[in-house]
C-alpha cells in the first residue's frame, strides 16, 4: 500500500507526522492552549487530560500504519502549531480531511496552505480518488478553507454525535476530486 510522506515541506512550516511518546510534551501543550479556541467546535476537548493525548498519538502510529489515519502536527521550529489529517472517507476511494490550528497561528493563512499540501500529497496515492471537508455549518471559518480550494459542496447531513457545542448540528460536506491530467498533443490523457 502506497503512503505518504512524513515530512511535508511548507516554506516557513512543515506537516510531520506524530512521532508517537516523543511528542507527548508538545502535543499536550498545544491541546492544553488551544481548549478555548476549540471548544466551540470539537466535543473531543472535554476529555482532554496527559492520559488522552498519550492514547491519541499512541492512535495515530497504529493508524497510520494501517493506512487508516494519516495524522500530521503542522509545525514551526519544529513545535506543533496545529495538526491536520486525511482519514479513511465513506467509500474506499476518498479521504476525509480535517485540521485545526492553534489559536496564536490563526489568520496568517496557514490552515489554507497546510489544507492544500495535504491534498497534493492525498492525490500522489493511487488509491485516492476524492477528497472531502466536513464541518457544522456554523463554523465559518472551516467553510472557508474547501471554497478557497475548489471544492464543491455536494451535500449538508445531520452531524453525528456528539455535537459541537456552537454549532446547528448540521454538517456541510465538501468535496474535491482527484484533477484529471491535461491531453497530450495528441489528444490522449
Amino acid at each position: 500500500m502506497a503512503r505518504p510522506r512524513r515530512i511535508i515541506d511548507c516554506g516557513d512550516f512543515v506537516l510531520r507526522s506524530w512521532r508517537g511518546q516523543r511528542d507527548f510534551a508538545s502535543a499536550f501543550k498545544l491541546i492544553e492552549e488551544s481548549l478555548d479556541h476549540l471548544r466551540p467546535w470539537e466535543p473531543w476537548v472535554d476529555g482532554h487530560s496527559e492520559e488522552h493525548t498519550r492514547d491519541l498519538l499512541a492512535r495515530f502510529e497504529s493508524k497510520w500504519a494501517a493506512g487508516e489515519v494519516y495524522n500530521y502536527a503542522i509545525a514551526k521550529a519544529d513545535t506543533p502549531i496545529g495538526m491536520c489529517q486525511a482519514a479513511l472517507g465513506p467509500e474506499p476511494q476518498g479521504r476525509r480531511i480535517g485540521y485545526w490550528l492553534h489559536p496564536a497561528a490563526t489568520g496568517q493563512g496557514i490552515a489554507t496552505r497546510a489544507t492544500a499540501a495535504l491534498i497534493a500529497e492525498m492525490f500522489t496515492l493511487p488509491d485516492v480518488d476524492y477528497l472531502e471537508i466536513a464541518h457544522d455549518l456554523a463554523n465559518a471559518s472551516s467553510a472557508a478553507i474547501p471554497r478557497r480550494l475548489g471544492f464543491t459542496e455536494i451535500r449538508r447531513e445531520p452531524a453525528m454525535p456528539p455535537v459541537a457545542p456552537s454549532g446547528e448540528g448540521i454538517e456541510a460536506i465538501w468535496r474535491l476530486n482527484r484533477p484529471t491530467p491535461p491531453a497530450d498533443d495528441t489528444g490522449n490523457a
